[in-house]
């Protein structure tokens, strides 16, 4: 039994479609995987700062704007956002 040339090939483009398609889905699945987790990362240190602000009757507002701002840039974030409460 011989298997034609051009279903090998249409096999291969087909497969190599597929990896494709796959790649291109998870490449921003990942990054909003990511961007989900740093909010909810961000909004926990907000809400750690806020607790031991309040012992100096210091608070920050948690938001989504400055969840997503703590946990997009890290330390840098957080030191931002409690700086922007000061100034504002």
């Amino acid at each position: 039994m011989r298997i034609p040339w051009e279903m090998v090939l249409a096999f291969s483009i087909g497969l190599a479609l597929m990896c494709l398609v796959g790649y291109l889905l998870l490449v921003p699945m990942r990054f909003l995987w990511r961007l989900a987790a740093g909010g909810v990362l961000g909004a926990v240190v907000l809400m750690v700062v806020n607790l031991f602000g309040g012992m100096f009757g210091f608070s920050v507002a948690v938001n989504p704007f400055t969840a997503l701002a703590v946990g997009f840039l890290g330390l840098p974030g957080a030191v931002l956002v409690i700086l922007l409460n000061f100034l504002l």
